[in-house]
């Protein structure tokens, strides 16, 4: 007989499948024989939870790294298309860039905020974003442009 906090071979394999990406749980619950009410009963079992647990924590932790490798790339392709010759796709562009966190987990804020400084970074709403783009395309506008 197994002791409680351990798992059998096919509790491993399908938790192995269903971070493997292939098949949905659905599918891996099937490959493996695997009907709903023991899937259920394996999912009141400690060591099943924190092994699934671990799994996904580790997931996140592996697709966070993965944005944060290729954000400098995004955000460089973002830039280049504010140049875009096409109206819309530069302002979305923009309003991707404004919109952009610069990090996925921000500092803790102090106990007691101080007041806003220059050197602050302040936050925009969608609303300010679009009107500060529209003054800045009216800036840019030739003189005979303007209506």
């Amino acid at each position: 007989m197994r002791r409680k906090n351990t798992l059998t071979k096919k509790q491993l394999d399908v938790i192995e499948d269903l971070f493997a990406g292939e098949l949905d749980e659905q599918a891996v619950l099937e490959k493996h024989n695997v009907n709903a009410r023991l899937y259920n009963k394996w999912q009141g079992e400690d060591a099943f939870i924190e092994l699934l647990e671990k799994r996904i924590v580790a997931a996140h932790r592996q697709s966070a790294a993965m944005l944060a490798r290729y954000a400098p790339i995004a955000a460089a392709k973002l830039v280049q298309l504010t140049q875009s010759e096409k109206e819309e796709t530069a302002r979305k562009a923009c309003l991707d860039i404004i919109a952009m966190q610069p990090s996925p987990t921000p500092a803790p804020k102090p106990q007691h905020p101080e007041p806003n400084t220059p050197d602050q970074p302040q936050s925009l709403t969608p609303q300010t974003a679009a009107k500060i783009l529209a003054i800045l395309a009216e800036e840019n506008q030739e003189p005979d442009e303007k209506s």
